[in-house]
């Protein structure tokens, strides 16, 4: 059976050091989106049903932007896309053992998460 695959709500903007402050003081005084203040320190934004994540990362020259996609069934999913040639990148960012999902990367090298979201299901 093929997994169900939704796009997530969170946004993640890897940014490296030397253009974080200014990222995030666009997002927050130039645009004016309202700040995620229940998650501090973690710095987000209210991004219409999206919620934008402006994370610092130090080993970056440039901004990355990554995806989340929320599935029924994560080992269905994880099958599904290895067969279809798709690149899983667990090394790129710990998600601790308890967490049900894993990081891939999609042919034009957009780092996705692929969350068993139970709760947005």
């Amino acid at each position: 059976m093929r997994p169900s695959f939704k796009g997530g709500r969170n946004i993640a903007m890897k940014v490296p050091p030397h253009q974080y402050d200014r990222t995030v003081a666009f997002y927050r005084d130039v645009i004016g989106l309202e700040q995620i203040e229940e998650l501090l320190p973690a710095v987000g934004f209210r991004f219409g049903h999206n919620q934008l994540w402006i994370d610092k990362a130090p080993a970056m020259s440039q901004a990355e932007l990554w995806l989340e996609l929320t599935t029924d069934d994560t080992a269905a999913a994880a099958e599904h896309l290895e067969k279809a040639g798709i690149a899983r990148c667990d090394e790129i960012e710990a998600l601790g053992e308890n967490f049900d999902g894993f990081w891939i990367s999609s042919p034009a090298s957009i780092i996705h998460l692929v969350d068993g979201a139970k709760g947005s299901w």
